[in-house]
């Protein structure tokens, strides 16, 4: 057996959050935080299932009319979550802005404007007709660009796609970044915009208890590849293993979950090895497959097998619903949130976040306060 390498731990020293919580980190302390979901969407385009919007969302509100008229609403929520970030951080001084980029984690990009330029195309008298202003949103990595153009971040510019561990892939290919010396600087994170088609087919899909509510949301986190003097530092990044384990099944049907179940006990054995951290040591979990049928107990199952037990866990669905790939980036959110809220000890406290899907991807990643 091969003893894993260990890593650099990477400082976070900013964090913008958007979610039907709030703005920031501190509505994520308490549960009490979000609105109540209604029975059923906000129009009649909606299925008959809990959705929890970001109430009131305007991108305009936040960065002015100019250069966001045209943005659909995934990119709204990922620059206003960057630009949180950014201010929180503060200026990144001697940071080459050739060395400075973005990752983020969307499945998909935004549905309702795939759906919006489909529809068009369609109905117009000619297709010339269309909003040529709606062609850039068609694109999965429009966030990513837009946001490295709104703060002129000129180095690495990634998308990164997988399902519900999307964000965590995200974390993982920017690590592997700085490890490999292309940034100094990353905005990392992952947004999610809560839509009709989107929630249609979450409602079909069967893979969600009927009662789980759809939301939407970012979190973005300035991370950087060592602590400058004197910079206040949120937490610090240690390993991200992630990986594909196979599918798993949907509406309850049994599915090949052992080799799921196995991957995402390797991929926390294999973080934690990386992190130089016992499982003894772990003081925090957030688990992301509350609401998912039998990906929950599964999901419990591999953490419990590799701490021996499950400390009292974060559960950011309970207040937001399912965010799909934004779903990891707003687990760290929320860890950091209780963190804030609720005075530790006189050691650091460390967190594990863990992520699977049903179509078998699974990954984990450690996290260390500063205090």
């Amino acid at each position: 057996m091969t003893t894993a390498a260990p890593v650099q731990p990477l400082p976070v020293v900013g964090a913008g959050v958007v979610s039907s919580a709030g703005y920031g980190l501190a509505p994520l302390a308490a549960p009490g935080g979000a609105p109540a979901p209604g029975a059923a969407g906000p129009d009649t385009d909606y299925p008959p299932r809990p959705v929890r919007p970001v109430d009131g969302f305007r991108v305009a509100d936040h960065l002015g009319r100019k250069g966001t008229k045209i943005l659909d609403r995934l990119a709204g929520l990922g620059l206003v979550a960057c630009k949180q970030a950014l201010e929180a951080a503060g200026p990144a001084s001697g940071t080459d802005p050739a060395r400075s980029g973005v990752v983020l984690a969307t499945n998909t990009g935004s549905i309702a404007g795939y759906s919006d330029l489909l529809y068009d195309t369609l109905t117009q008298e000619k297709p010339y007709l269309i909003n040529p202003g709606k062609f850039a949103g068609s694109v999965m990595n429009c966030s990513a660009g837009q946001m490295a153009i709104r703060h002129g971040l000129k180095g690495l510019n990634a998308t990164v796609a997988g399902g519900r561990s999307a964000s965590l892939y995200a974390f993982r290919h920017a690590r592997l970044a700085m490890t490999a010396g292309r940034a100094e600087q990353l905005l990392v994170g992952g947004a999610e915009e809560l839509s009709a088609p989107a929630a249609w087919a979450w409602h079909h899909a069967g893979t969600l208890r009927e009662s789980a509510p759809v939301g939407e949301g970012s979190a973005v986190f300035v991370v950087r590849d060592r602590e400058r003097p004197d910079e206040p530092v949120l937490a610090e990044l240690l390993a991200c293993e992630v990986g594909f384990h196979g599918w798993t099944g949907v509406r309850g049907r049994p599915g090949p979950r052992r080799g799921l179940s196995a991957g995402l006990v390797l991929a926390v054995e294999r973080a934690l090895e990386r992190s130089g951290v016992t499982a003894e040591e772990v003081t925090d979990v957030s688990l992301g497959a509350g609401d998912h049928i039998g990906l929950d107990r599964l999901e419990e199952r591999a953490v419990r097998r590799v701490l021996g037990r499950l400390p009292d866990p974060v559960r950011v669905t309970e207040v937001l619903g399912e965010t799909y790939s934004a779903g990891g980036a707003l687990q760290l959110a929320a860890l950091l949130a209780r963190w804030q809220s609720v005075p530790g000890g006189g050691s650091p406290r460390l967190g594990l976040i863990t992520s699977v899907g049903h179509d078998g991807n699974a990954g984990a990643l450690v996290v260390r306060e500063r205090i």
